[in-house]
């Protein structure tokens, strides 16, 4: 309808007349039935019983719900559960149809994700065959569907077993065992940080999507930012018809006619924002974004629509050879921007269980540490949409990993289509994401084949070596760059192949590409390597930190908190991994006797340690410029390395991350000549700057300092001060630290400390810490002494906005609390030393 050919000049009425026909567009036609609200059942195999199930849900869950398995969390119960990974298991539903649904002309019954071998049979039919629960599945079920009753049912094969069979069809074993054959997420095999459960269920959505004339089956954008002042998008929009004809396309305030062929049609539609706001990466500008509504109209009806939310950005991954090697860091908007941020995993065992405010939650983490990328890990699942809008919203990139991790992975022609269709359908649901920074083919894969000894291990014949690496080539150097060509405009197709570029045992690794460096915590080194072992991106370090006592109460009985008991043995997956945390303590701490007191001092420990690669990372600005660190978050109750339990508490690290990730850092470092004073300034402004150096003793009594002012450039790294060693030689350095403020102009206050020897050599007195009530939610601490990693807790769940933190005496350090608590509980290094 052109309203200008019919109304001519006169405004108003066409204005009316437009409102008009909008106001009687209705939405009609299309609908869908979410099928999860229908009453499931499962069973075991071809089991008599049915029980009562939940969709989305898994085998598991289904089982403790009904009270078959006792909670799969608690002690060792994980043990006596893997019986469940070796059974079938059938699920099945009944819904009505009624005659005007079955009116309509197409019925596509579609699973967001079904885990992971799957049958699925409508009336008695058998509708679609699934084998990848990382893939959206859809059949057609209009000639199957009637009037009435129907019944659906799904059995699931056990993927373990399925696993197997694959596996003894190749000469060779493959590194990764059974799981490598299955496109399931690989944890759930089992993992250094999590319980081995191998699901299977319908653990997404299950919908059946009516449709009539046609339906829009998905919208792509690109983007051009050429102009400044005048943003110009792309739509490419595909759209499925039955009917031919004339129909309109309505992206916001724009609408176009559009003439349909039967079958599918791909069309393009130019979109022009004016002054443009551009999204940027949390600390450095606003994530602005732009809704856009995508409706299909025919015949005055909105027969379907879709929504799309675009943040308008450039990034570029910047390798150029320089006097080091090659470089590797992100350009945003044109911008250099340092990388600061973690790697996260699945939130849970049982995926149904993680809602939109978990994934909510984890980038909230992310963003109150001053993080601004995060890396969804290979080994894991491509997350939900909740996660991908967070990070959207709150100015977090994502490096995106394919989900490969540390194995080796068969090339056959089977397997690679269903990667391909893999890689399709996550990328058409991920790829308007502004968040998406980075398509990564695998976690560890090049760097377990060249450097983890498997060809020694499996004793590979030469001919077998080259087979398996060629698969290798042809999946991740052909097949996923090749189809993301196929998926993406250029100047939004960012691939990396494999993370690392190159095994952390190699100086190799610190010259180009990412590095994963594990020479701490596996190699038993000193924390001090941290400093020397810095490689231009580093995406992966880390060291193991207990989680708070409360945590530990969730899965084992007060009288188990011992490391000889079965539950607190049973949660930590890495073989040595209580038993390194107690070796690199005895390096730093005295190893207190009392199990609560470790909790505490393995948190101190692990905070000391990040902290110290995070500044080493941030002080080799722009060498390197990106540091995620493993890991944010767990997928059950258990000592790992996250810095933030499963349960979303904060542990030391965390609060120590988010210092150390600060937009203007104070560094202090000793080199065999001066204690230095840089600070670090991520922001993409310069600063007017006041520094404060105070060297005081434990009581507070001044040794040395001073006052001076300082101008800052963007984006900068600068030593600002050095003071000889020699000036304290004479000083009981056990009993004194040096203190630095940085304020700038704008009133943003940095703050670092630093101390002369490691912590059990620190020769503490003990603190009188008062607490002063302000309000419900507000606190004031001080103390006449140095109060060393203060702890504060109490019996209710709330958050302190700081924590594990130095209180230096006389200082007043004002703590924010989310809800109102009974009482807090402090604790000091100085209480647990003496024990």
């Amino acid at each position: 309808m052109n309203l200008n050919v019919l109304y001519g000049s006169n405004y108003k009425l066409r204005l009316l007349l437009l409102l008009l026909w909008f106001s009687t567009v209705t939405l009609a036609q299309n609908s869908a039935r979410n099928l999860g609200k229908e009453p499931w059942n499962f069973r075991k195999g071809n089991d008599n019983q049915w029980f009562p199930a939940k969709v989305p849900g898994t085998v598991h869950t289904d089982l403790l719900a009904n009270k078959l398995i006792p909670d799969p969390f608690i002690g060792a119960n994980e043990k006596q559960l893997q019986w469940i990974e070796n059974e079938d298991w059938q699920y099945q539903t009944t819904f009505t149809i009624s005659k005007a649904e079955l009116k309509h002309q197409n019925a596509i019954l579609h699973f967001d994700g079904l885990d992971t071998f799957a049958e699925v049979y409508l009336n008695g039919t058998k509708i679609l065959s699934a084998d990848n629960m990382f893939r959206t599945w859809k059949g057609d079920v209009k000639r199957v569907l009637k009037v009435g009753q129907n019944k659906l049912q799904i059995t699931f094969a056990s993927a373990v077993k399925k696993g197997k069979e694959e596996a003894k069809k190749l000469p060779y074993t493959l590194p990764g065992d059974e799981k490598v054959f299955t496109r399931k997420a690989q944890y759930h095999f089992g993992w250094d940080w999590g319980p081995r459960f191998v699901t299977a269920g319908i653990y997404k959505k299950v919908v059946l999507r009516f449709w009539d004339n046609a339906i829009l089956s998905q919208v792509k954008t690109n983007q051009d930012l050429t102009d400044k002042t005048l943003a110009k998008v792309v739509f490419s929009v595909d759209i499925n018809t039955n009917k031919v004809g004339q129909y309109q396309l309505k992206i916001n305030d724009k609408t176009e006619e559009i003439q349909l062929q039967k079958g599918q049609n791909t069309l393009s539609f130019f979109y022009e924002i004016k002054n443009p706001k551009l999204w940027w990466p949390n600390g450095l500008g606003e994530a602005h974004l732009y809704p856009f509504d995508i409706h299909l109209i025919k015949d005055m009806q909105v027969i379907d629509s879709q929504k799309v939310t675009l943040g308008l950005r450039t990034i570029e991954l910047v390798q150029e050879k320089d006097d080091i090697g090659k470089s590797f860091y992100f350009k945003v908007n044109g911008q250099p921007v340092y990388m600061k941020g973690a790697n996260v995993i699945p939130p849970d065992s049982f995926l149904p269980r993680v809602s939109d405010s978990v994934y909510q939650s984890i980038v909230k983490n992310a963003v109150d540490a001053n993080m601004n990328m995060l890396r969804v890990w290979g080994g894991g699942v491509y997350a939900d949409d909740a996660f991908y809008e967070a990070c959207d919203k709150n100015g977090i990139l994502v490096w995106q990993d394919f989900m490969f991790a540390c194995a080796m992975y068969p090339g056959d022609e089977a397997f690679l289509e269903n990667v391909k269709q893999e890689v399709v359908d996550n990328v058409t649901r991920l790829q308007n994401h502004p968040s998406i920074a980075l398509w990564c083919g695998n976690n560890e894969n090049d760097e377990g084949w060249h450097n983890w000894g498997w060809q020694k291990q499996y004793k590979y014949s030469e001919a077998d070596s080259t087979k398996i690496w060629n698969d290798y080539q042809k999946l991740f150097h052909d097949l996923i760059p090749k189809t993301l060509d196929s998926l993406l405009p250029k100047n939004e197709n960012r691939y990396w192949p494999s993370s690392p570029s190159i095994g952390w045992g190699r100086k190799e690794s610190l010259l180009s590409g990412d590095a994963h460096y594990w020479g701490v915590w596996w190699g038993l080194e000193p924390f001090e390597m941290y400093e020397m072992k810095v490689g231009r991106f580093m995406s992966e370090y880390g060291f193991q930190g207990l989680p708070e006592k409360k945590t530990f109460l969730a899965f084992a009985k007060s009288d188990e908190l011992n490391f000889d008991s079965e539950a607190v043995k049973n949660h930590q997956k890495h073989p040595t991994g209580y038993q390194t945390i107690n070796e690199y303590m005895a390096r730093d701490y005295q190893v207190p006797t009392n199990f609560e007191d470790f909790i505490y001092v393995s948190q101190l420990l692990q905070a000391e340690g990040m902290k110290t690669a995070i500044e080493a990372h941030r002080r080799a600005k722009p060498n390197c410029m990106g540091t995620l660190f493993w890991q944010l978050n767990d997928c059950w109750p258990v000592t790992s390395w996250s810095s933030v339990d499963y349960y979303g508490r904060w542990k030391a690290f965390q609060y120590e991350a988010k210092r150390s990730f600060n937009p203007i850092l104070v560094d202090i470092t000793a080199n065999e000549v001066n204690y230095e004073v840089r600070v670090i300034n991520d922001e993409p402004i310069p600063h007017h700057i006041t520094l404060v150096e105070e060297v005081m003793d434990f009581n507070g009594n001044p040794i040395d300092g001073y006052e001076v002012e300082f101008d800052i450039e963007a984006n900068s790294n600068e030593v600002l001060s050095a003071t000889p060693k020699e000036n304290y030689r004479a000083k009981n350095l056990r009993q004194m630290l040096i203190s630095v403020t940085c304020t700038t102009a704008t009133g943003k206050t940095s703050k670092g400390l630093y101390y002369f020897v490691k912590p059990k050599d620190l020769q503490l007195t003990k603190p009188n810490i008062q607490i002063s009530k302000i309000d419900d939610f507000t606190y004031e601490i001080t103390s006449d002494v140095l109060a060393k990693n203060v702890y504060l807790s109490s019996e209710e769940d709330t958050f302190f906005s700081d924590n594990y933190f130095d209180i230096l005496p006389r200082q007043k350090v004002t703590i924010k609390l989310t809800k109102p608590v009974k009482a807090i509980r402090v604790t000091s290094l100085f209480e647990v030393m003496k024990h």
